[in-house]
């Protein structure tokens, strides 16, 4: 990995730059929150305004003092800035600092780094690496840069540093070919699924919402989930079986944030296609978040910019215990279900969330009477597997009368395969192909 990893947290001095025209705005209360989840600890949070960047610091000259000074006081090991540096930037800081210097990118990839769990993972973690690395191979070669001329001494700099370009130029090319087949795989999984009419629900939302922890309630499963940022970074799939459509897949994907590197959401495109191709996104919100309107913004940023911005929409607000609210469903006019109001850690508001996810899910469905012959026990057997069945009563000659109710195509798929004819129990159906 690109990070090393220390022994244990190391102290960190922070900057926050507020620019008086808005660019580049960010959250120092984030900032905090990203470095806790990388595993530093903060020391002091430095506060600026300026209206311009600086060229060749970020900060300025007396910025730059103020931040050695505390560097110096707090014996800090790095000093992480809440805002994309460039690479000269970042050398000139770290030559007048005399200190490690990581900016929110190098930031969030280090948390990425410590969260990937699986082979995909660890491949898209470390694209993303190489891509923020390549910009800086300098770093580590300058020292050769300088010998120049001379018998002997002619170019040894920038062959290293074609050599290491190259090497890495070439880990990045096999990283996308490899992602690529996982891409495909992911493709031919959704193709089976969809042949199978399984819909695909992805839980999408700004990091640390709850989305791991609602999606471990509903599917009785033990993805990690804690109060930190990016704590879900694999995307998991789990059956859940919801009233009136049957089995759904639910993927639990990676939490937004706000300004996401771009080269962050290009390395997880495969990951981040499992939302763009869902039939229905659960945008989880941290409804206790005084900035959750500005989140709900950033979320739906990033969906645009994966393709997914035209997928319907669920509103699942989380956490209301911090509000004192109760559960309940928001319609919108049609009187379809925009939103559910629960609480994942207290699991309440799960039987709106369903009942939501049945409405919006239910395409069509059979609610009907029907009547089956002594000999058609099996597709008798069959509906009551499906528990479709809500009553059951015997006439006179032996015949069987049933009130069922379930999905049109688990019905038709049981006809088919008890050999019967649809027409006979789908009347409307005589002048339709039935597949």
């Amino acid at each position: 990995m690109f990070f090393e990893r220390p022994e244990s947290g190391e102290t960190a001095v922070l900057v926050h730059i507020d620019f008086q025209n808005g660019r580049d705005a960010e959250d120092p209360a984030e900032l905090l929150e990203l470095v806790r989840s990388a595993g530093a600890e903060p020391a002091v949070l430095i506060e600026g305004t300026r209206r311009l960047a600086h060229p060749k610091t970020f900060i300025g000259e007396g910025k730059v003092e103020e931040i050695k000074a505390a560097v110096l006081e707090h014996e800090a090991e790095i000093v992480i800035f809440n805002h994309a540096l460039s690479p000269s930037q970042e050398r000139n800081l770290e030559r007048a600092l005399s200190c490690r210097v990581l900016d929110r990118t190098g930031l969030i990839l280090d948390i990425f780094a410590q969260r990937a769990r699986t082979h995909e993972g660890k491949l898209q973690v470390e694209l993303a690496q190489l891509e923020y690395m390549s910009t800086r191979l300098v770093r580590g070669w300058t020292h050769l840069e300088r010998q120049k001329g001379g018998i002997g001494l002619r170019g040894p700099g920038e062959t290293q540093l074609e050599t290491d370009r190259r090497l890495l130029r070439a880990r990045i090319k096999s990283i996308h070919k490899r992602l690529e087949r996982v891409r495909k795989q992911r493709e031919q999984n959704r193709r089976a699924r969809s042949r199978a009419e399984i819909p695909s629900v992805s839980l999408v939302g700004y990091t640390n919402a709850g989305k791991s922890t609602l999606f471990n309630a509903l599917t009785a499963s033990d993805v990690y989930a804690a109060d930190q940022l990016f704590a879900t970074l694999d995307p998991t799939l789990r059956r859940l079986d919801i009233a009136d459509v049957g089995p759904i897949v639910l993927a639990d994907t990676v939490g937004f944030i706000r300004h996401l590197p771009h080269k962050l959401v290009e390395a997880f495109h495969a990951t981040l296609e499992e939302a763009a191709q869902s039939d229905l996104l659960l945008h989880v919100v941290d409804a206790a978040d005084p900035e959750r309107d500005a989140n709900i913004e950033q979320v739906e940023n990033v969906l645009a910019e994966i393709g997914a911005d035209n997928v319907p929409r669920l509103m699942v607000m989380n956490k209301i215990d911090r509000l004192g609210s109760e559960p309940r469903i928001d319609r919108n006019g049609l009187q379809e279900p925009s939103a559910v109001w629960l609480s994942a850690r207290e699991q309440t508001g799960f039987d709106e969330l369903r009942q939501a996810l049945s409405e919006r899910l239910a395409i069509d469905v059979v609610d009907m009477s029907v009547t089956l012959r002594p000999d058609q026990g099996a597709l008798r057997a069959q509906l009551y597997a499906q528990d479709a069945v809500q009553s059951e009563e015997f006439d006179e000659q032996g015949q069987i009368m049933l009130s069922i109710r379930l999905p049109r195509r688990d019905f038709l798929q049981l006809l088919s395969k008890a050999g019967e004819d649809p027409h006979r129990y789908l009347p409307e159906m005589a002048d339709q192909d039935p597949w």
